[in-house]
């Protein structure tokens, strides 16, 4: 069915028919009868608009690329796709999704794959927060960059990241209000400069964890750097950590996977998580609300991060179109996290 027959079986021109459908009836002051017969016509034959001849008239294809390292397969970061998929609906258009798992090649050909199908915009996104180079093919074009910081702070190109400045700060207060004052860091610290390499993340929290603890005339009781992050790297850090005499106080695990380990730890020198040690995590694994107690974490904002990173691309007269936009990770509030026991 074409436009030409819509218009002649509801009895309007085809001019009118074509500014109906495209959304334009009321902005042009058709009536509204008029409108709704066409719309019902158009329903009863079937018709669908021909998108490629709409977007050579206007422009746009309608159409956004999203390329990733890891996002796609990963079962912590999917609710990135989940949030862009909503925004590209929320604004008429698809979304082509494209992975390159840490093959630069392959990251070069998928944005060509994009370019040449004319999408209104790309979508460079990361599993985890890292600093990473605008391609060149990208340059002067609408991208946006999600859990991606640029290599050039200096580039005008809009930024999607979760707060974990602000993050660190309100773990560190959290334990803080409770009356915390000897507090672990597992997974980094106790300064700046013990940071793993390349773990934008891990900077940005330790930071703020240091601002908030500063606040209050307080350093880290200690600080365990690791360069890898999983349940076994926290379980042997909480392990020495107890073993070195430490039997009580709060422990700020840098992700989830750490503070399972740290879980296990505790149960296994015949403590008690929150009764002994209190613990406070990030990013809201699967499993956080499965342990016993429920593990007190921040959760990423995944969802959140993908529908503002579309938002970002679609709607430049939005708040701060360009430059980094930090969303909030909000509190999971489990039962990990209480007073100090008293001595």
């Amino acid at each position: 069915m074409t436009l030409a027959d819509v218009a002649r079986a509801a009895g309007m021109s085809r001019t009118t028919a074509s500014l109906v459908l495209s959304g334009r009836g009321d902005e042009m002051r058709i009536a509204e009868s008029s409108q709704e017969r066409i719309r019902l016509v158009a329903a009863e034959l079937g018709y669908r608009p021909n998108m490629i001849s709409a977007g050579l008239r206007s422009g746009t294809s309608r159409t956004i690329g999203f390329i990733s390292d890891t996002v796609a397969t990963s079962q912590l970061a999917g609710d990135m796709i989940k949030g862009a998929l909503e925004g590209a609906r929320r604004h008429g258009h698809l979304l082509f999704i494209g992975e390159y798992e840490g093959d630069e090649s392959e990251r070069g050909r998928l944005i060509d794959a994009m370019l040449d199908r004319q999408v209104d915009g790309v979508i460079m996104a990361s599993m985890f927060t890292r600093e990473r180079r605008v391609p060149k093919a990208l340059a002067h074009r609408n991208v946006v960059l999600l859990n991606t910081l640029p290599e050039d702070r200096s580039a005008d190109v809009p930024a999607i990241l979760p707060d974990e400045l602000d993050a660190g700060r309100r773990a560190a207060r959290l334990l803080l209000e409770q009356g915390h004052r000897s507090i672990h860091l597992i997974g980094a610290g106790p300064t700046l400069a013990d940071v793993p390499r390349d773990t934008v993340a891990g900077r940005e929290r330790l930071e703020g964890i240091l601002d908030e603890l500063a606040g209050a005339g307080l350093a880290p009781a200690s600080g365990r750097v690791l360069s890898i992050w999983l349940p076994v790297d926290g379980w042997k850090a909480t392990s020495d950590l107890i073993s070195s005499g430490v039997r009580s106080g709060a422990i700020i695990a840098f992700n989830d996977r750490i503070a399972f380990g740290a879980y296990q730890a505790i149960a296994e020198a015949g403590l008690r998580v929150p009764e002994d040690f209190s613990i406070v995590s990030f990013d809201d694994h699967q499993l956080a609300g499965w342990v016993h107690p429920g593990l007190t974490t921040f959760a990423i904002p995944h969802f959140e991060l993908g529908l503002r990173s579309v938002e970002a691309l679609l709607d430049p007269d939005a708040d701060a179109p360009t430059g980094v936009q930090r969303i909030p990770l909000p509190l999971r509030n489990r039962g990990s996290v209480s007073a100090p026991r008293q001595a």
